[in-house]
């Protein structure tokens, strides 16, 4: 059983996750910007939070994350504007680490792309550009922070039905259902095995605790 904090709980992924966090014992802090949302949210099992993590401090960050064994980073501007993609995706989601840092929260899962990293080869006049810069720098950020991090990096996201399987060694990108992304958020935060990983997958043939293990 862990208490965990959860930056982002209305997402779609982040509602998918709740139940499956709370069904096993997991004590689940959800945190929401809107506060038309807390309704939803707590109809997972989760407990909803409302805090504009964008405009917070690393002070108020660390007194969010505090008392928590877990962070995770799932929120996101959604795209459109640069300026709000940088404030939150890669601004506030550093400040969250340094925060979970000086809150002795070691572990944090962080929730990126498929395609995240330095090089990753976007035309800086693309309306992607933003995003990709926001996460690879956020990413490299926690590997060089010294906590417990798993990066999670799923590819195109797709409503489908779970399977429960993924291809975590696959070389490109192709696209999983939201629904198994969130088990395998559910899942890494409870294999020690997958700290210090980057964990990129489409969906796929092997069941997510073997595709995790190997």
């Amino acid at each position: 059983m862990a208490r965990i904090l959860l930056i982002g709980g209305h997402g779609k992924v982040a509602l998918l996750l709740e139940p499956l966090l709370a069904d096993r014992g997991d004590t689940v802090t959800a945190v929401v910007r809107n506060p038309d949302h807390e309704a939803d949210v707590a109809a997972t099992g989760a407990t909803p939070l409302v805090a504009d993590v964008e405009t917070f401090d690393l002070d108020q960050l660390t007194n969010l994350v505090s008392g928590n064994d877990a962070v995770v980073w799932s929120a996101g501007a959604g795209g459109g504007d640069p300026l709000r993609t940088y404030a939150l995706d890669r601004d506030a989601a550093i400040r969250s680490i340094d925060a979970a840092v000086a809150a002795g929260v070691k572990r944090y899962v962080m929730v990126s792309y498929f395609g995240a990293r330095i090089d990753h080869g976007v035309p800086d006049d693309n309306p992607f550009f933003a995003y990709a810069e926001a996460k690879a720098a956020a990413d490299e950020h926690l590997r060089a922070s010294g906590l417990d991090y798993t990066i999670v990096a799923p590819s195109s996201l797709t409503l489908d039905e779970p399977t429960g399987r993924i291809d975590a060694t696959a070389a490109t990108s192709g696209s999983v259902p939201r629904a198994d992304v969130a088990a395998v958020i559910a899942a890494v935060l409870a294999d020690d095995s997958t700290i210090g990983r980057t964990i990129r997958f489409n969906g796929g043939e092997t069941p997510i605790v073997d595709a995790l293990g190997r």
